[in-house]
């Protein structure tokens, strides 16, 4: 699965893109944000408040209880204002 990160999302971890195997058990997009939480404390750090982190499957925005099962691609961002 390949996660890619925007904005400070991508500047908390400290990258733009990796390909990661979810452990099995992992069934939405909630179970996956938890996951990611507990891979360093980068990742903690940028995804400490879940309602500030936006999530896309396949370019779909998604909520917490969206499955993720088939997903190839998932995008996490902070929300996006208009200017």
């Amino acid at each position: 699965m390949k996660l890619v990160y925007f904005a400070w999302v991508r500047e908390r971890i400290g990258r733009t893109e990796e390909e990661l195997d979810p452990p099995n058990g992992l069934a939405t997009v909630g179970d996956l944000v938890d996951w990611l939480k507990e891979r360093g404390p980068e990742y903690e750090h940028a995804l400490a408040e879940p309602r500030a982190i936006r999530v896309a499957l396949d370019r779909v925005h998604a909520d917490r209880t969206t499955p993720i099962a088939g997903a190839r691609e998932v995008a996490l961002f902070p929300p996006m204002t208009g200017g």
